[in-house]
């Protein structure tokens, strides 16, 4: 079991610091241009990566970094700047419930019409089954 973990842990800092190579943006990147570190990464699982986390990234810069609020939006309170017009739920929108209304009577016609035709196919079987009046008899 202690034989396993030393390989897996390299290997998952290998992973992680290949996808946070690839995944950093070419401005954040420090001392070599972002191929080379990701070939480096790449060829050199344990001294890439170590380098990568040590070297490679402008860590004080990401840190800071904000994450961009969607267009339009204030300064941390974007709830004030929506649309009026808001999503309604399902049970409230009149436009679906209206839509349900319609589905429900077409279901209810196509319902009839099946019990319908049953009964006619039953009415049907009756009469074929019943002895017919012979005049003989």
């Amino acid at each position: 079991m202690l034989r396993v973990v030393p390989p897996l842990l390299l290997l998952a800092l290998w992973v992680w610091a290949f996808i946070d190579c690839l995944t950093t943006p070419e401005e954040e990147v420090r001392y070599l241009p972002k191929v080379a570190w990701v070939i480096i990464v790449l060829l050199f699982p344990l001294v890439g990566s170590v380098a990568w986390l040590v070297a490679g990234r402008n860590r004080a810069r990401s840190r800071g970094r904000a994450v961009p609020w969607p267009a339009g939006a204030t300064a941390g309170f974007p709830e004030y700047e929506r649309p009026a017009e808001r999503y309604v739920a399902p049970d409230d929108n009149p436009e679906f419930l209206a839509s349900l209304k319609k589905d429900n009577a077409r279901h209810e016609d196509m319902l009839k019409q099946w019990e319908s035709d049953l009964r006619r196919r039953e009415e049907e079987l009756r009469r074929k089954d019943e002895p017919e009046d012979d005049p003989r008899g």
